[in-house]
């Protein structure tokens, strides 16, 4: 009978070894201290926190090239800025203004009188004769024109005038 409980006496004294070994194992490991933490504060602003202002500014620079070309086609369409569509579009000009017209540009002349100004010849073609329109001449109501060099433009030569353009052009 003394075996027996001397057997017992060493099963409990290894059971609360065990427990004190597992209990100092769970403290080593525990969640850390303010002096040496799980994650640093180095790491946090040396490492983690540029990585995610990187990354904001990547998605910011994104969102604003999206909003600029949404912004000036839009902007071209109200302005008439550069056309280029298959479709004509009815620009007004006042007096004193200009309209800059793109190579391929089309226009024609629908209200008012307009002239063209340009340093070389021809400066525009009359698609409706087949013939040229030299600089300083007048355009044709119902001709249809078109600017096949760069550095053309058209001035309201008085009051309102309408025209229907199709193609790049800058009202300035």
């Amino acid at each position: 009978m003394k075996k027996h409980s001397w057997n017992n006496l060493r099963a409990a004294v290894l059971t609360l070894l065990l427990v004190w070994l597992c209990a100092g194992a769970a403290l080593a490991a525990g969640g850390g201290t303010q002096s040496d933490p799980l994650v640093t504060l180095s790491y946090l602003t040396q490492t983690v926190q540029p990585d995610i202002l990187r990354q904001a500014e990547e998605r910011a620079e994104s969102r604003q090239k999206d909003m600029m070309t949404q912004f000036e086609n839009r902007l071209s369409q109200i302005q008439g800025g550069t056309g280029g569509g298959a479709a004509y579009t009815v620009v007004t000009l006042s007096a004193g203004q200009r309209l800059e017209l793109e190579v391929g540009c089309e226009m024609m002349l629908r209200v008012g009188s307009a002239t063209v100004n340009a340093a070389t010849e021809p400066a525009l073609i009359d698609m409706t004769t087949g013939g040229t329109l030299a600089g300083g001449g007048s355009l044709v109501q119902n001709h249809l024109y078109m600017a096949t060099i760069p550095d053309r433009t058209l001035s309201a030569a008085s009051g309102t005038v309408k025209l229907l353009m199709r193609g790049g052009y800058y009202i300035r």
